[in-house]
Protein backbone atom coordinates (compact mmCIF):
# COMPACT_ATOMS: atom_id res chain seq x y z
CA UNK A 1 0.00 0.00 0.00
CA UNK A 2 1.64 3.29 -0.88
CA UNK A 3 1.95 5.96 1.53
CA UNK A 4 -1.09 8.01 0.13
CA UNK A 5 -3.50 5.68 0.08
CA UNK A 6 -2.31 4.66 4.00
CA UNK A 7 -2.38 8.68 5.05
CA UNK A 8 -5.94 8.64 3.55
CA UNK A 9 -8.96 7.80 5.53
CA UNK A 10 -6.63 10.07 9.01
CA UNK A 11 -7.05 12.93 6.53
CA UNK A 12 -10.70 12.71 5.75
CA UNK A 13 -10.75 12.20 9.30
CA UNK A 14 -9.23 15.18 10.26
CA UNK A 15 -11.00 17.14 7.74
CA UNK A 16 -14.41 16.11 9.30
CA UNK A 17 -13.21 17.52 12.63
CA UNK A 18 -12.21 20.79 11.45
CA UNK A 19 -15.79 20.95 9.64
CA UNK A 20 -17.13 20.41 13.16
CA UNK A 21 -15.05 22.77 14.92
CA UNK A 22 -15.55 25.61 12.50
CA UNK A 23 -19.55 25.04 12.89
CA UNK A 24 -19.19 25.25 16.46
CA UNK A 25 -20.17 21.92 17.43
CA UNK A 26 -22.25 20.79 20.34
CA UNK A 27 -20.15 23.03 22.42
CA UNK A 28 -21.85 26.73 21.23
CA UNK A 29 -23.20 28.75 24.26
CA UNK A 30 -26.69 29.19 24.83
CA UNK A 31 -28.42 31.94 23.98
CA UNK A 32 -29.11 34.56 26.84
CA UNK A 33 -32.78 33.84 28.84
CA UNK A 34 -35.10 36.33 27.56
CA UNK A 35 -35.83 38.83 30.00
CA UNK A 36 -39.31 38.17 32.34
CA UNK A 37 -41.87 40.98 31.66
CA UNK A 38 -41.71 44.14 33.71
CA UNK A 39 -45.23 45.35 35.38
CA UNK A 40 -45.47 47.27 32.54
CA UNK A 41 -44.49 44.63 29.96
CA UNK A 42 -47.78 42.69 31.94
CA UNK A 43 -50.10 45.33 31.62
CA UNK A 44 -49.31 46.07 28.54
CA UNK A 45 -49.96 42.33 27.15
CA UNK A 46 -53.20 42.47 29.13
CA UNK A 47 -55.98 44.22 26.91
CA UNK A 48 -58.20 45.24 30.64
CA UNK A 49 -55.49 47.66 31.08
CA UNK A 50 -55.21 49.39 27.72
CA UNK A 51 -56.33 52.81 29.69
CA UNK A 52 -54.31 52.10 32.45
CA UNK A 53 -51.19 51.58 29.79
CA UNK A 54 -52.23 55.01 28.05
CA UNK A 55 -52.25 56.45 31.57
CA UNK A 56 -48.94 55.59 32.63
CA UNK A 57 -47.39 56.76 29.10
CA UNK A 58 -49.37 60.33 29.07
CA UNK A 59 -47.79 60.86 32.68
CA UNK A 60 -44.08 59.86 31.80
CA UNK A 61 -43.82 56.98 34.08
CA UNK A 62 -43.41 53.82 32.21
CA UNK A 63 -39.68 54.20 32.72
CA UNK A 64 -40.16 54.51 36.60
CA UNK A 65 -42.35 51.41 36.38
CA UNK A 66 -40.07 49.07 34.27
CA UNK A 67 -37.46 50.11 36.75
CA UNK A 68 -35.97 47.76 39.76
CA UNK A 69 -38.93 48.49 42.59
CA UNK A 70 -39.86 46.79 43.77
CA UNK A 71 -43.81 48.06 43.47
CA UNK A 72 -46.92 46.81 44.16
CA UNK A 73 -49.19 48.49 41.98
CA UNK A 74 -53.42 48.15 42.21
CA UNK A 75 -54.39 48.46 38.42
CA UNK A 76 -57.80 49.66 37.49
CA UNK A 77 -59.33 47.53 34.81
CA UNK A 78 -60.65 49.78 31.64
CA UNK A 79 -64.20 49.57 32.60
CA UNK A 80 -62.89 51.08 35.90
CA UNK A 81 -61.56 54.17 34.08
CA UNK A 82 -64.54 54.31 32.07
CA UNK A 83 -66.84 54.67 35.66
CA UNK A 84 -64.11 57.43 36.53
CA UNK A 85 -64.55 59.69 33.81
CA UNK A 86 -68.54 59.29 34.46
CA UNK A 87 -68.11 60.32 37.99
CA UNK A 88 -65.28 63.21 36.71
CA UNK A 89 -67.89 64.30 33.83
CA UNK A 90 -64.56 64.16 31.55
CA UNK A 91 -63.62 62.49 28.56
CA UNK A 92 -60.41 60.02 28.26
CA UNK A 93 -58.69 62.73 25.95
CA UNK A 94 -59.08 65.38 28.91
CA UNK A 95 -58.29 63.31 31.15
CA UNK A 96 -54.84 61.95 29.60
CA UNK A 97 -54.09 65.34 28.96
CA UNK A 98 -54.23 66.60 32.85
CA UNK A 99 -50.77 64.98 33.30
CA UNK A 100 -50.71 66.58 36.88
CA UNK A 101 -53.79 65.16 38.09
CA UNK A 102 -52.55 61.94 36.14
CA UNK A 103 -49.53 61.59 37.57
CA UNK A 104 -51.53 61.82 41.11
CA UNK A 105 -54.18 59.93 40.75
CA UNK A 106 -51.24 56.74 39.41
CA UNK A 107 -48.63 57.02 42.03
CA UNK A 108 -51.67 56.89 44.63
CA UNK A 109 -52.13 53.24 42.85
CA UNK A 110 -48.69 52.37 43.45
CA UNK A 111 -46.56 51.16 46.97
CA UNK A 112 -43.00 51.33 46.85
CA UNK A 113 -42.56 47.51 47.82
CA UNK A 114 -43.62 44.08 46.81
CA UNK A 115 -46.99 43.59 48.80
CA UNK A 116 -48.27 39.95 48.12
CA UNK A 117 -52.38 39.08 49.09
CA UNK A 118 -51.12 37.34 52.09
CA UNK A 119 -48.79 40.55 53.18
CA UNK A 120 -51.73 43.03 52.81
CA UNK A 121 -52.32 44.53 56.67
CA UNK A 122 -56.25 44.48 56.57
CA UNK A 123 -57.39 47.45 58.40
CA UNK A 124 -53.94 49.47 58.21
CA UNK A 125 -53.29 52.36 56.97
CA UNK A 126 -51.31 51.76 53.27
CA UNK A 127 -49.20 54.88 52.47
CA UNK A 128 -48.63 55.16 48.71
CA UNK A 129 -45.90 56.38 46.42
CA UNK A 130 -48.30 59.78 45.79
CA UNK A 131 -48.10 60.28 50.02
CA UNK A 132 -51.78 59.25 50.26
CA UNK A 133 -53.13 56.40 52.33
CA UNK A 134 -55.70 54.10 51.86
CA UNK A 135 -57.34 50.61 53.75
CA UNK A 136 -57.74 47.16 52.80
CA UNK A 137 -60.31 45.26 54.54
CA UNK A 138 -61.37 41.63 54.12
CA UNK A 139 -65.38 41.87 54.09
CA UNK A 140 -66.86 38.72 53.67
CA UNK A 141 -64.49 36.97 50.90
CA UNK A 142 -63.98 39.41 49.55
CA UNK A 143 -60.80 42.33 49.49
CA UNK A 144 -62.13 46.15 49.54
CA UNK A 145 -60.32 49.04 49.47
CA UNK A 146 -61.42 52.51 50.94
CA UNK A 147 -59.68 55.12 49.58
CA UNK A 148 -59.13 58.66 50.86
CA UNK A 149 -62.30 59.61 49.78
CA UNK A 150 -64.11 56.70 51.49
CA UNK A 151 -65.11 56.17 47.98
CA UNK A 152 -64.89 51.82 47.82
CA UNK A 153 -63.04 49.43 44.95
CA UNK A 154 -62.96 45.64 45.59
CA UNK A 155 -59.74 43.62 44.51
CA UNK A 156 -61.01 41.13 41.90
CA UNK A 157 -57.76 39.50 41.16
CA UNK A 158 -54.26 39.18 43.07
CA UNK A 159 -50.19 38.68 43.07
CA UNK A 160 -50.43 39.07 38.92
CA UNK A 161 -46.68 38.75 38.70
CA UNK A 162 -43.53 41.05 36.53
CA UNK A 163 -40.13 41.19 37.07
CA UNK A 164 -40.55 44.29 39.55
CA UNK A 165 -43.26 43.44 41.34
CA UNK A 166 -46.91 42.89 41.70
CA UNK A 167 -50.22 43.24 40.04
CA UNK A 168 -53.63 43.50 42.44
CA UNK A 169 -56.45 44.44 39.76
CA UNK A 170 -59.27 46.25 41.19
CA UNK A 171 -62.62 47.55 39.86
CA UNK A 172 -62.84 51.06 40.83
CA UNK A 173 -60.15 53.86 40.58
CA UNK A 174 -59.32 54.77 43.66
CA UNK A 175 -58.51 58.22 44.69
CA UNK A 176 -56.70 60.48 47.44
CA UNK A 177 -58.08 62.79 50.12
CA UNK A 178 -59.60 65.56 48.90
CA UNK A 179 -60.81 67.08 52.08
CA UNK A 180 -58.89 67.91 55.68
CA UNK A 181 -60.76 67.11 59.27
CA UNK A 182 -63.04 70.15 59.54
CA UNK A 183 -63.86 69.98 55.36
CA UNK A 184 -64.96 66.44 55.98
CA UNK A 185 -67.17 67.83 58.88
CA UNK A 186 -68.53 70.32 56.81
CA UNK A 187 -69.70 67.80 54.45
CA UNK A 188 -71.25 65.65 56.89
CA UNK A 189 -74.72 67.13 57.59
CA UNK A 190 -74.70 64.72 61.18
CA UNK A 191 -71.72 67.27 62.19
CA UNK A 192 -73.48 70.51 61.85
CA UNK A 193 -72.98 71.51 65.76
CA UNK A 194 -69.42 69.81 66.16
CA UNK A 195 -68.60 72.83 63.27
CA UNK A 196 -69.95 75.35 64.87
CA UNK A 197 -68.31 74.27 68.39
CA UNK A 198 -64.78 73.92 66.37
CA UNK A 199 -65.77 77.85 64.86
CA UNK A 200 -66.33 78.94 68.09
CA UNK A 201 -63.34 77.37 70.06
CA UNK A 202 -60.87 78.70 66.96
CA UNK A 203 -59.65 75.16 66.34
CA UNK A 204 -60.38 75.43 62.95
CA UNK A 205 -57.38 76.35 61.99
CA UNK A 206 -55.34 73.85 63.82
CA UNK A 207 -57.85 70.94 62.83
CA UNK A 208 -57.00 71.89 59.23
CA UNK A 209 -53.52 71.50 59.70
CA UNK A 210 -50.93 69.35 58.81
CA UNK A 211 -51.52 66.69 61.57
CA UNK A 212 -52.52 63.82 61.18
CA UNK A 213 -54.81 63.81 63.87
CA UNK A 214 -58.08 60.92 64.92
CA UNK A 215 -60.78 62.65 65.83
CA UNK A 216 -63.72 61.36 68.07
CA UNK A 217 -66.47 63.09 66.49
CA UNK A 218 -70.11 63.49 68.17
CA UNK A 219 -72.71 63.36 66.19
CA UNK A 220 -75.53 66.72 66.72
CA UNK A 221 -77.97 64.33 68.69
CA UNK A 222 -74.89 64.01 71.52
CA UNK A 223 -74.40 67.34 71.48
CA UNK A 224 -78.34 67.52 72.31
CA UNK A 225 -78.01 64.99 75.32
CA UNK A 226 -75.03 67.21 76.20
CA UNK A 227 -77.13 70.55 76.26
CA UNK A 228 -79.88 68.56 78.40
CA UNK A 229 -76.82 67.02 81.09
CA UNK A 230 -75.31 70.20 81.49
CA UNK A 231 -78.51 71.86 81.39
CA UNK A 232 -77.39 74.85 79.04
CA UNK A 233 -78.50 76.07 76.05
CA UNK A 234 -76.15 75.66 72.66
CA UNK A 235 -75.57 79.27 72.67
CA UNK A 236 -74.31 79.15 76.46
CA UNK A 237 -71.90 76.26 75.81
CA UNK A 238 -70.58 77.91 72.49
CA UNK A 239 -70.25 80.85 74.40
CA UNK A 240 -68.08 79.13 76.93
CA UNK A 241 -64.56 79.35 74.85
CA UNK A 242 -62.64 77.94 77.86
CA UNK A 243 -64.52 74.97 78.39
CA UNK A 244 -65.38 74.36 74.53
CA UNK A 245 -61.42 74.16 74.11
CA UNK A 246 -61.19 71.78 76.82
CA UNK A 247 -64.04 69.40 76.22
CA UNK A 248 -63.09 69.24 72.12
CA UNK A 249 -59.61 68.55 72.66
CA UNK A 250 -60.87 66.02 74.58
CA UNK A 251 -62.16 64.43 71.35
CA UNK A 252 -58.45 64.81 69.39
CA UNK A 253 -55.75 62.12 69.60
CA UNK A 254 -52.38 63.18 67.99
CA UNK A 255 -51.86 60.78 64.87
CA UNK A 256 -53.71 58.61 62.35
CA UNK A 257 -55.38 55.95 64.50
CA UNK A 258 -57.23 53.65 61.84
CA UNK A 259 -60.12 51.19 64.28
CA UNK A 260 -57.66 48.12 63.37
CA UNK A 261 -54.86 49.99 65.89
CA UNK A 262 -57.21 51.57 68.30
CA UNK A 263 -55.15 50.56 72.07
CA UNK A 264 -58.14 48.20 73.48
CA UNK A 265 -58.27 48.34 77.01
CA UNK A 266 -55.19 50.63 78.31
CA UNK A 267 -55.36 54.92 78.20
CA UNK A 268 -55.58 56.51 75.19
CA UNK A 269 -53.98 59.88 75.73
CA UNK A 270 -55.91 62.98 73.99
CA UNK A 271 -54.41 66.18 72.97
CA UNK A 272 -56.23 67.95 76.00
CA UNK A 273 -54.11 65.98 78.00
CA UNK A 274 -56.56 63.76 79.54
CA UNK A 275 -56.82 59.96 78.67
CA UNK A 276 -59.99 57.99 77.67
CA UNK A 277 -59.99 53.86 77.38
CA UNK A 278 -61.86 52.20 74.63
CA UNK A 279 -62.96 48.32 75.42
CA UNK A 280 -63.59 45.58 72.64
CA UNK A 281 -66.88 46.71 71.97
CA UNK A 282 -65.92 50.02 70.76
CA UNK A 283 -67.41 51.69 73.98
CA UNK A 284 -65.57 54.54 75.02
CA UNK A 285 -64.87 55.76 78.82
CA UNK A 286 -63.97 58.70 79.47
CA UNK A 287 -62.69 60.68 83.04
CA UNK A 288 -65.72 60.57 84.31
CA UNK A 289 -66.85 56.60 84.23
CA UNK A 290 -69.37 57.92 81.17
CA UNK A 291 -70.16 55.78 78.16
CA UNK A 292 -70.08 56.68 74.29
CA UNK A 293 -70.27 54.47 71.53
CA UNK A 294 -67.88 54.42 68.66
CA UNK A 295 -70.90 54.15 65.59
CA UNK A 296 -68.84 54.42 62.84
CA UNK A 297 -65.19 54.55 62.02
CA UNK A 298 -62.55 54.99 59.49
CA UNK A 299 -63.76 58.04 57.89
CA UNK A 300 -60.63 59.12 55.76
CA UNK A 301 -59.54 62.70 55.08
CA UNK A 302 -56.03 64.33 53.91
CA UNK A 303 -54.57 65.19 57.74
CA UNK A 304 -56.86 62.61 59.76
CA UNK A 305 -58.99 59.67 60.41
CA UNK A 306 -62.67 60.47 61.73
CA UNK A 307 -64.64 58.32 64.36
CA UNK A 308 -68.04 58.97 64.52
CA UNK A 309 -69.62 58.64 68.36
CA UNK A 310 -72.98 59.39 69.95
CA UNK A 311 -72.36 60.74 72.96
CA UNK A 312 -70.03 63.67 73.69
CA UNK A 313 -67.08 62.73 76.25
CA UNK A 314 -65.95 64.96 79.09
CA UNK A 315 -62.80 65.21 80.58
CA UNK A 316 -62.48 65.15 84.69
CA UNK A 317 -64.33 68.20 85.71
Amino acid sequence: MSLINWLKPWILLGSAALMLSACGGGDDPAPPPKPEPTLVDVAKADARFSILVEAVVAADLATTLSGAGPFTVFAPTNDAFAALLAELGVTKEQLLANKDLLKTVLTYHVLPARVAKAAVPAGKAITTVQGGIFKVDAVASDLVITDGRNRKAKITATDVAGSNGLIHVIDKVILPANKNLVETAIATPDLSILVEAVVAADLGATLSGTGPFTVFAPTNAAFAALLTELGVTKAELLANKPLLTKVLTYHVISGRVLKADVAIGTAVNTVQGESLTVDANLDITDRNGRKARITATDVMTSNGVVHLIDKVILPKQ
